[in-house]
């Protein structure tokens, strides 16, 4: 059995053979960087993306965890992206949100993340090309359709480039103990997701809403005997320890998120397209559309309406299905939809993402 000693001397081999890998690696990214400035492409390729990581999690025989391999290739992927060209990403904030905690999830700690206090305003950002991607919520496994986000599509019409799933763990966080707690603030929706929780500690009667989960920490970060029910992430920028993680009641709640980027995204292989649409002004025109899908064998995976602002008595659709807009069947489909639509959009084709990443 080799000594303690004989280990160590055997890590710092490893080490340094690791750092002259990671930094021929960072040669050929900062190569690719070039090419793809010449050639006007952005740096975040999610076809790329989705094949690296299928890739190093199925050639891997452990230890390593799969979640320990992806946190470790997806911040190696944010060093790549700052020696190409540091890609700016606008998400729904303020700092410590659960959006600003996904976007971190996926983009990593090298990037320049911009905090904006909306939606719409992360939609405005990326059409003005201020941010080169966006991330926003758009359905929770609780709550559903993430109807701000519906509605700027309609306004905005922003590619989708990629989908994430993220859990939402709700955690108390105070900079005191739990018994000398005198006030809880978060949103209103916090309260509700963790009211079995707030109940049967007897700080039900303590909560005070707040405008959001991020704000709420901030306020408590600033008052004596106040906590607040929010991100793993808002706890650490202000500067509050977790008091009880995970305090939600359904403890497989998950956000699904948009990633909004410039670029379309090449087929994978295993990809899922979003369509935004306003049927003719006819009977059984929403039929015909669904069995444009039907007859090409291509399932819908969610559909939901909301009413347009053009017209009075008149709904947008919106679609996910399987498959890539490249695809022969689906565009023999979407041909046939559009003839019985007003107006149909593709708002992106993208990898579909089968993994709920951990917060």
């Amino acid at each position: 059995m080799a000594t303690l000693d004989e280990l160590r001397k055997q890590i710092d081999s490893l080490d340094g053979e690791i750092v002259r890998l990671l930094n021929a690696r960072a040669a050929a990214a900062v190569e690719i960087g070039k090419i793809k400035a010449a050639s006007g492409v952005g740096v975040f390729a999610p076809d790329r993306e989705r094949e690296v990581l299928d890739r190093i999690t199925a050639g891997s025989q452990g230890p390593l965890t799969k979640d320990s391999l992806l946190a470790i290739y997806r911040e190696l992927m944010s060093a790549s992206f700052a020696l190409e060209r540091p890609p700016r990403v606008g998400y729904l904030g303020p700092k410590g949100s659960y959006s600003h905690e996904a976007a971190m999830g996926k983009f990593g700690a090298s990037v320049e993340y911009e905090a904006l206090s909306s939606i719409r305003a992360v939609f405005d950002e990326m059409a003005r090309g201020h941010v080169d991607y966006g991330v926003v919520p758009v359905e929770n496994s609780s709550s559903g359709a993430v109807l701000d986000t519906l509605d700027a599509f309609m306004q905005f019409g922003t590619r989708i480039c990629c989908e994430m799933y993220r859990a939402i763990h709700h955690n108390l966080l105070a900079a005191c103990r739990q018994e000398e707690i005198e006030v809880i603030y978060s949103k209103p929706e916090a309260f509700v997701q963790c009211q079995r929780w707030l109940a049967e500690t007897g700080l039900a009667s303590k909560v005070s809403p707040a405008p959001s989960t991020s704000r709420a920490a901030e306020m408590a970060a600033g008052q004596r005997g106040a906590a607040a029910i929010g991100s793993r992430l808002a706890g650490q920028l202000y500067g509050l320890p977790i008091l009880a993680a995970n305090i939600e009641d359904h403890p497989n709640n998950a956000t699904r998120f948009f990633v909004l980027g410039h670029d379309a995204t090449p087929p994978t292989g295993n990809d899922r397209t979003s369509l935004m649409f306003v049927t003719a002004h006819r009977a059984g025109a929403l039929v015909e559309v669904l069995l444009a899908f039907q007859k090409s064998g291509i399932n819908l995976t969610m559909l939901t309406a909301r009413p347009s602002a053009k017209a009075d008595l008149e709904y947008n659709f919106f679609v996910d299905i399987d498959g890539h807009a490249e695809d022969d069947a689906l565009r023999k489909a979407l041909d046939e939809a559009r003839t019985h639509c007003k107006t149909l959009q593709v708002l992106g084709s993208y990898p579909k993402s089968t993994d709920v990443l951990a917060a």
